[in-house]
Formats: structure tokens, C-alpha cells, sequence
């Protein structure tokens, strides 16, 4: 299929975006109903595991849903045993959250599913292409956003090299 930039093109992206989306979920959303858990919580349970020690204040920014909301999650997060928490050093006030190894198990579940979909969409595709992919996601995202996003991705991606 071709896909034009003009606006027709621009509906059908946001098309593909909506069924990419919906597609590369729905395992994950199927695997989160055993626990009661829904995609807060996965979100939630992701970005701890990409950055253990993650502030309460950092998470709520990172996914910008109100403190009431994650309250919920985290709530019950904690009460089943996926995460902890440690007050900081210092201030008591900051709460920095861990995940547990039933934590780490899950988020190993859902992320191998997750893998699993990528890896078989992007089989074919060139190192040039998978940098356009990216490099067309991170233009997404808000300006006021970039380079906070960019900082995250390469702590990230320094934690791994260094484990």
C-alpha cells in the first residue's frame, strides 16, 4: 500500500496509529485481567521497571494522569506485592519505587509479548527504516517533551550496557 501526505494520508495515519496501538495492547490487556490490572497498571509497572528508584513525582509526570488516579494503581500495586516503595534520603517526603520480583516477572511477561509483536513486525525492515520509524514516533511527541523523553531513553539504555 502507498501512503500519500496529503490528508487523506494524514487520516489513514492516524488510522494505523489507532490499530497499531489497539493490536500491540490487547495481549498485554489480556494478560493483565488475571490480576485485576488494566493499562495504568501496566504503564505503571513499566516505567518503574525502566527506572528503579523512579520518584512518585517523576512517575506522575512521565504519564500525566492525576495523583488521585495513580494513587489507585499504586495502591494496589504495593498491597499485592508488584512494587515497593522507600522513603528518600534525606526528605521522607519522596516516595521512589521498586519493583518487586513478582514485579519483575510480570513486567517480563507483558514486555516478551510485546517483544514477540515487534520483533515479527520489524523482521524485515532495514536498520534506515527502523530509524525512520523511531525518529517519526519521537516527532510525536511534544516539544516541551523531547528532551525529557530523550534523558530517559539514555539512562535506559546506559543501565542496560552497564548490567
Amino acid at each position: 500500500m502507498k501512503f500519500d501526505k496529503d490528508e487523506q494520508g494524514y487520516y489513514e495515519f492516524i488510522e494505523l496509529l489507532f490499530f497499531a496501538y489497539r493490536d500491540f495492547v490487547s495481549e498485554p490487556d489480556d494478560a493483565l485481567l488475571a490480576y485485576g490490572f488494566g493499562r495504568a497498571h501496566h504503564r505503571t509497572l513499566y516505567f518503574v521497571s525502566r527506572n528503579p528508584g523512579l520518584r512518585v513525582s517523576e512517575l506522575l509526570d512521565i504519564l500525566k494522569v492525576t495523583k488521585q488516579s495513580l494513587n489507585r494503581v499504586l495502591k494496589q500495586l504495593i498491597e499485592e506485592k508488584f512494587i515497593y516503595q522507600e522513603q528518600g534520603e534525606g526528605d521522607r517526603r519522596r516516595r521512589h519505587l521498586y519493583l518487586t520480583i513478582k514485579g519483575e516477572s510480570l513486567v517480563d511477561k507483558l514486555c516478551d509479548i510485546q517483544f514477540n509483536r515487534i520483533s515479527k513486525s520489524m523482521m524485515d525492515f532495514s536498520p534506515e527504516a527502523y530509524h525512520n520509524i523511531c525518529s517519526g514516533l519521537f516527532s510525536l511527541i511534544d516539544k516541551d517533551d523531547k528532551a525529557e523523553v530523550l534523558l530517559r531513553l539514555t539512562r535506559a539504555r546506559k543501565r542496560q550496557e552497564d548490567e
